[in-house]
C-alpha cells in the first residue's frame, strides 16, 4: 500500500489532503514544515511527497532541493502562487508535478494517482537514438553515457515522444499519454515541462520540435 507524507504548515489543509487520501486507501503521515519533513523522509521509506511550498523557517523550494540530494521520490507541489517562474524553478529543482492553491481533492488524488503509476516504471526495451538512451525498466536515461536527471513528468514526456517518433502529438494527446487522467488545467503545463527537458537535453534539445498551432514531436536524423 502506498505511503504518502502530507508537509504543509496549514493544519487545516493538511488533515482536508490526509482524509481524502485514506479514502483512497494510501497510508499517510503528516510534517508541518520542511525540517520534520526531511527527517522523516530519511528514517522512513515513502512512495510519494506532497509538499506546499509557502512555508516558514524553510519553504517547500529549499526543502526540495535539499532532498534531490539524496532522493528521488516522487514529489507533488502545492503553492498558491500560479506564476511560470515558480513552476519552471520547482520543476528545475525535480517536482514532478505542480498544483495551484485553491485545489480540488480529488483532483490531487488523480495527480497522485498517475504519479505513483508512473513511478512504477515498465518492461520495455532500451530506446535509443544516437546517443540518447531511455531504459524504460529501469526508468533511467543517459546522453553520451552519462546519465540524464528527469522528473518523472519529464522523462515520461520523453518517453511518449520518442516512442512516437516523427509523429506530432498535440498538448491534449500529451495531457492524457503523460498525465494519465482528465486533466482540467491550463495545457500549457505542457510547454513547461518541454521548456524544462529542452534544457536537460542539451544539444539534443533539437529533437524535440515544435509544430505551430498543434503540439510537439520527436525528429531523429542520422546525420543531423
Amino acid at each position: 500500500m502506498p505511503k504518502l507524507l502530507i508537509t504543509d504548515d496549514d493544519l487545516h489543509l493538511r488533515k482536508l489532503v490526509l482524509t481524502y487520501a485514506q479514502m483512497e486507501g494510501y497510508l499517510c503521515e503528516e510534517a508541518e514544515n520542511g525540517f520534520i519533513a526531511l527527517e522523516k523522509l530519511r528514517r522512513d521509506t515513502f512512495d510519494l511527497l506532497i509538499l506546499d511550498i509557502m512555508m516558514p523557517h524553510m519553504d517547500g523550494f529549499e526543502t526540495l532541493g535539499e532532498l534531490r540530494r539524496w532522493s528521488q521520490i516522487p514529489v507533488i507541489v502545492l503553492t498558491a502562487r500560479d506564476e511560470e517562474y515558480d513552476k519552471l524553478f520547482g520543476f528545475n529543482l525535480g517536482a514532478d508535478d505542480y498544483l495551484s492553491k485553491p485545489f480540488s481533492p480529488k483532483e490531487l488524488m488523480a495527480r497522485v494517482k498517475a504519479v505513483l503509476k508512473r513511478a512504477g516504471g515498465s518492461r520495455e526495451e532500451a530506446i535509443r537514438f544516437g546517443e540518447l538512451c531511455l531504459e524504460p525498466a529501469s526508468r533511467t536515461a543517459s546522453l553520451s553515457g552519462t546519465p540524464l536527471t528527469l522528473t518523472l513528468k519529464e522523462y515520461d514526456l520523453l518517453l511518449t515522444l520518442m516512442q512516437n517518433e516523427h509523429m506530432v502529438l498535440s498538448r491534449e494527446q500529451l495531457l492524457q499519454q503523460v498525465w494519465g487522467y482528465d486533466y482540467y488545467g491550463d495545457v500549457r503545463t505542457v510547454d513547461t515541462h518541454i521548456k524544462t527537458l529542452r534544457e536537460r537535453l542539451g544539444p539534443y534539445r533539437r529533437l524535440i520540435q515544435t509544430v505551430w498551432g498543434v503540439g510537439y514531436k520527436f525528429e531523429y536524423k542520422e546525420n543531423g
